[in-house]
């Protein structure tokens, strides 16, 4: 507010008050709306929500110049400042300069201002925006015949059901004109039209009714439909200009059910085209809005650089944009010519720009993109998906603008898993909020499974390699992660998705104390619910051997959550994955870690612990790094037997090894302790040519992703 300084304080809106100030660098007036919001939750979101309105490009739509919020210390209250354009007159003062001299509206005056307004709301209609606050006063004049729409709302400021209440008993003109169902919160196209219809009924009848007749037909329109009838035959018996037209367009835009009531375009035809109606400015939209089926199909018949061309030449037509982004998503492989030149995605970036209020536009666009990045990357994987900052910025806009659209939110969360796979790609997305963004998702998207999925997907993948600058966001995900799995307790995707989440958030050391517990319980049921996924075991054991690493009580968790003492799991998963080295190391990793406790070892070599390291040490010989966990293990079991058995580090081993590897007799009576002799010769190491994957082991890249997430490039699966 530093930089205006304040003129005047004019009569409060509904939702605020209105300020006349003047900008002092420039001596520009202008107008600020300010709304007191309940705390800054709501005005952050008032603000996202509206940030968008910045972007409106329409002559005949005044676009906020500035918003911000400002908190005023003497009444310690927080303001959303909404700047708009200064203007002298309006709609309201024109009707009230002609109901005072009872005479009526120049009806091609009125007919040019309702051909602008019905044009700016088509306008923002298609691009999914509703105005929400539309009345005379908003209806601003800034020529003798030009008018402009101001003072857009949004849905975060019109829901506030306490203002809008306090405000309907100081001032119930406010609330006139809003249709029935705006009334109960519910807005759409159809309630600005119904707010419309109120605009030019009082228009057409300021020469006969009064201000508090006036007030009294609009609100009385929504209880009783037919007070309408009486208003029509008034302005037939007065002769105003244009009584027919009206006669069959006004309980056409004011029914009180909305899905009977006329859309902007019914309007428009109704009026201009069948009516008698003229506007200089609906002329040239009837003039440009069709484009003719068969001319469409004929430009878009060609190759994708035709294609291409219709994009570029019908850039504000959505209807076109649609069409010619469904033609390349049917388009055969082979004429796409993957991977896709820059231009062409730089062109589908900027239709989700122009049109990220079209839902539709929204989804063709963003699945016209995972084609394109996902087939290019099945031919080459190491080929570079195109990205940049604009190619980020529309994708989150996407789902902020469509928040409640699930595939959507799929759909663009399986791009960015892609992208996040590309060098520097995952910083880049971490800087402009994707993991809060992600934190949102999991938060109020709890009961949508393919969001929770594909959230969990696009962590894991912004995680596995990414040197993480802020830890903050991640310190939320564990009391997230663990509600969501919860959630889904016999989900086995969900159970692998989140086991990946947690053993990368382990070695980010963003698990507490306090959430040990309900983490390792969940790492645990999730191996007994499908012991035979590996992705899952594997993710699973690195989880619970990450954390055991760091914490005593972890450790002790792994060994008490057993049940009676017993660490039956881990002998069930060796049993089935004992030819698997992946596997086999990840649980010998979590037994070195657990042998660390010298309180722990007890329970070791109570449940059969030590004959187990001793057979996997027999079989898996070549593997270095698993044998290390395994003679980690056996040394400090040895270190815990009492004086009384075998000393110099010669244990007896299943396979009739020692320690050391060497063949051994057995001892007289150990016959019957012994495991049955080994099937087959030793499986392969499993750290030939590849980089170390182990929890223990500092690396993570070798690491595969949780199930629904895309394939990466090398080096990231």
């Amino acid at each position: 507010m530093e930089k205006y300084q304040l003129l005047d304080r004019l009569k409060p809106g509904a939702l605020g008050v209105n300020l006349v100030v003047e900008e002092t660098e420039t001596q520009v007036k202008h107008v600020i709306k300010q709304v007191e919001c309940i705390d800054e939750h709501q005005a952050n979101e008032a603000l996202e929500e509206l940030l968008p309105l910045l972007t409106l490009q329409h002559p005949h739509i005044s676009t906020y110049q500035e918003l911000f919020i400002t908190w005023d210390s003497q009444i310690s209250s927080l303001f959303l400042c909404l700047v708009m354009e200064h203007s002298k007159d309006s709609v309201q003062e024109a009707i009230e300069r002609k109901r005072r001299a009872r005479a009526p509206i120049d009806p091609e005056w009125m007919q040019e201002v309702l051909g602008q307004v019905l044009d700016a709301l088509e306008y923002l209609h298609q691009l999914g925006i509703l105005h929400r606050n539309l009345k005379p006063s908003n209806v601003v004049l800034v020529g003798a015949d030009q008018c402009k729409l101001q003072d857009l709302s949004s849905n975060t400021l019109m829901t506030d059901q306490a203002k809008w209440g306090i405000r309907a008993e100081e001032d119930p003109l406010h609330k006139s004109w809003m249709a029935p169902e705006a009334l109960k919160f519910t807005f759409s196209q159809k309630s600005d039209i119904w707010s419309l219809g109120c605009i030019l009924l009082d228009m057409a009848s300021c020469s006969f009714l009064d201000e508090t007749q006036a007030l009294l037909l609009r609100k009385g329109l929504r209880e009783h439909p037919g007070s309408l009838a009486g208003a029509l035959k008034r302005m037939e018996e007065e002769k105003v200009p244009g009584a027919d037209t009206l006669a069959s367009l006004l309980p056409m835009m004011l029914h009180v059910r909305p899905e009977e009531r006329a859309t902007a375009r019914d309007v428009i035809r109704l009026a201009f085209e069948s009516g008698s109606f003229k506007s200089s400015r609906v002329a040239v939209t009837l003039h440009t809005q069709e484009l003719p089926a068969h001319l469409a199909d004929m430009l878009l018949g060609g190759n994708v650089a035709s294609v291409l061309e219709v994009i570029q030449s019908f850039s504000g037509r959505p209807e076109v944009q649609l069409r010619a982004m469904k033609r390349l998503l049917t388009m055969p492989e082979e004429e796409l010519g993957l991977p896709w030149p820059l231009e062409l995605v730089e062109e589908v970036v900027a239709i989700m720009r122009q049109h990220r209020r079209i839902l539709d536009v929204q989804l063709c666009a963003c699945a016209l993109l995972l084609r394109a990045l996902g087939q290019a990357l099945v031919r080459d994987p190491d080929a570079r998906a195109p990205w940049d900052s604009s190619v980020l910025t529309a994708l989150l806009g996407a789902t902020c603008c469509h928040p409640d659209s699930e595939e959507l939110v799929v759909t663009v969360y399986s791009l960015l898993t892609i992208i996040a796979g590309q060098e520097s790609a995952a910083e880049e997305l971490q800087k402009v909020g994707l993991l809060e963004h992600i934190l949102e998702h999991l938060r109020s998207a709890r009961e949508h499974r393919d969001v929770c999925l594909s959230s969990l997907g696009l962590l894991w993948a912004l995680l596995v390699d990414a040197v993480i600058v802020d830890k903050t966001p991640l310190e939320k995900v564990p009391d997230l992660l663990v509600q969501v799995l919860a959630a889904y307790p016999t989900d086995v995707e969900m159970a692998e998705a989140g086991c990946a989440v947690f053993w990368l958030l382990s070695l980010q050391g963003c698990i507490k104390e306090h959430q040990l517990e309900h983490v390792v319980g969940l790492l645990l049921h999730s191996i007994r619910l499908c012991q035979d996924r590996v992705l899952l075991v594997s993710n699973a054991y690195r989880g619970l051997a990450s954390l055991a690493k760091e914490s005593e009580l972890a450790a002790f968790l792994v060994v008490v959550q057993e049940g009676s003492g017993r660490l039956e799991l881990l002998h069930e998963t060796y049993r089935l994955h004992r030819d698997d080295p992946e596997v086999v190391e990840n649980i010998c990793l979590l037994l070195a870690h657990l042998g660390s406790y010298t309180e722990i070892l007890p329970e070791l070599l109570s449940n059969d612990i030590k004959p187990l390291a001793q057979e996997i040490r027999g079989r898996f010989t070549s593997s270095l790094e698993l044998v290390s966990y395994v003679k980690k293990v056996l040394q400090r079991l040895e270190e815990a037997l009492p004086a009384s058995a075998p000393q110099g580090g010669q244990l007896p081993c299943v396979d009739g090894r020692d320690e050391g590897g060497t063949p051994t007799a057995p001892a007289a009576g150990e016959e019957e302790a012994l495991s049955p002799p080994l099937l087959g010769p030793p499986p392969p190491c499993p750290r030939q040519g590849k980089a170390s994957c182990s929890a223990g082991g500092g690396g993570q890249g070798a690491a595969p992703g949780p199930a629904g997430v895309p394939h990466a490039p090398q080096g990231h699966q």
